[in-house]
Parts: structure tokens; C-alpha cells; sequence
């Protein structure tokens, strides 16, 4: 399977590392049957966000109320590696669940896809192959981003 995500969504995401390069930036992915459509920029109230990434809990409140009235799903989130590695970490594979959720992971100029399961790197993730969908409508993505982190 091979999962859509729209060239605006994964600029943003990569300028928001880009803008932030000593921390991990971090968000929700949103969309829906193979498809990221709406990313949402959180806080990362991590202790130290410079190695590690929690998204801030109101964020992710708000994204499962949004869905239950019938918006975006959430499909999983992204965070940032300001080590330049896209690969997930031993810290990542504590934090995931195998519910089979999109961890997307940006550094610079650069992304990877994985998706959480029983199985893979640290018994986890799978790399999942992606491509850019320009024809996936991207005017809820500015009406819903917060100001840069």
C-alpha cells in the first residue's frame, strides 16, 4: 500500500523543522483512507524536546473532537529528529502503540513514513512507501495551523 500526502502538508511540516532545528517538532496527521490530507502543529511539552517529542495534550483533544463531528481522522503524527536520523528511536518504539498509526519523521530537507505493528525495527515500526497527491484539497490546512513553535 502506498499512502498519499499532499505536497502543501509535508512542506509545512518540513519548514516547521526547519524553523526549529534544536528541538523536535511535533503534530498530528489527518485524513483517511490511505490519504494525509491536514497536518496540526502541537507543542512539544516534552521534559527535554530536544531528544524527545509528546504532543501537547489539548492538541490532541481538540483533533478527536474535530473528527467526531465529522472531520479529519487521525491517522498518526510527526515529530522531527533534529539528529538528522529517520529512523525511529528505541525512545519512539517505548512510545508507540501496534495499532498500525503513520509515524512521519522529518529532518532538514528530508522525511520517512513508518507505521506501527507488531513487527519491524525495535518490534514495531514498518517502513511504509508514500507519494505526494497534489490533488488532495489543502484549504483546511492554514485555517487550522497554530503559529509556529
Amino acid at each position: 500500500m502506498v499512502t498519499r500526502i499532499s505536497r502543501v502538508v509535508l512542506d509545512d511540516i518540513l519548514g516547521r523543522a526547519r524553523d526549529n532545528p534544536n528541538v523536535e517538532v511535533c503534530g498530528l496527521l489527518l485524513g483517511q483512507d490511505g490519504r494525509i490530507t491536514h497536518a496540526v502543529a502541537a507543542a512539544n511539552v516534552a521534559e527535554d524536546p530536544t531528544c524527545r517529542f509528546e504532543i501537547e495534550p489539548a492538541t490532541l483533544l481538540a483533533a478527536h473532537r474535530a473528527a467526531r463531528a465529522g472531520g479529519p481522522t487521525i491517522v498518526g503524527h510527526y515529530h522531527s529528529h533534529p539528529s538528522g536520523d529517520l529512523v525511529p528511536s528505541s525512545c519512539d518504539a517505548d512510545a508507540a502503540h501496534a495499532d498500525g498509526s503513520l509515524w512521519l519523521i522529518v529532518s532538514g530537507r528530508d522525511c520517512a513514513l513508518w507505521c506501527t505493528g507488531e513487527t519491524g525495527l525495535h518490534g514495531r515500526f514498518s517502513r511504509e512507501n508514500w507519494e505526494y497527491d497534489d490533488s488532495i484539497a489543502d484549504a483546511a490546512l492554514a485555517s487550522s495551523r497554530p503559529e509556529r513553535q
